[in-house]
């Protein structure tokens, strides 16, 4: 059975973590991602709303069907910001992306897994304004 490392997302950056799991999947592991809705992005709210609802709302006229898509629900949401860290297009990149899990709360089978934190990524080292995936996901539309 292979050895997945578990990374507890609770009040980390996700950028900071989400560069460090990308390197990780490159390399051959299997990570999963726990208490993913409690990440928190840096910025003012309104500017990341805005943010991310013009990315949401971006479609090729002439094949809506293959725009590219931003979910609102918060686990579905760090994975996509993880793929952008992977070289998706290429073999290595899909079979290093299908490694990855990601999870809002802790699961029961995770739940006695040892979770390690990602160095330099605590949010209480940020000196702005910040919110967490959930809330943001919130005020995208999604709905518990």
């Amino acid at each position: 059975m292979v050895r997945m490392k578990v990374v507890d997302g609770k009040n980390m950056i996700l950028g900071r973590v989400a560069s460090a799991v990308a390197k990780r999947l490159l390399l051959g592991e299997d990570v999963a991602i726990v208490n993913a809705e409690q990440m928190v992005l840096s910025g003012d709210i309104p500017y990341l709303v805005g943010k991310y609802q013009k990315r949401r709302s971006l479609k090729n006229k002439a094949t809506p069907e293959n725009s590219p898509s931003w979910p609102r629900r918060p686990d579905l949401f760090v994975r996509r910001i993880i793929r952008g860290m992977l070289p998706f297009d290429k073999p290595s990149g899909r079979a290093a992306f299908r490694r990855l899990r990601v999870y809002v709360g802790v699961p029961s089978e995770l739940a006695s897994a040892e979770r390690m934190k990602v160095p330099g990524a605590e949010a209480e080292k940020l000196d702005c304004k910040y919110c967490s995936v959930e809330s943001l996901c919130e005020k995208l539309g999604f709905k518990r």
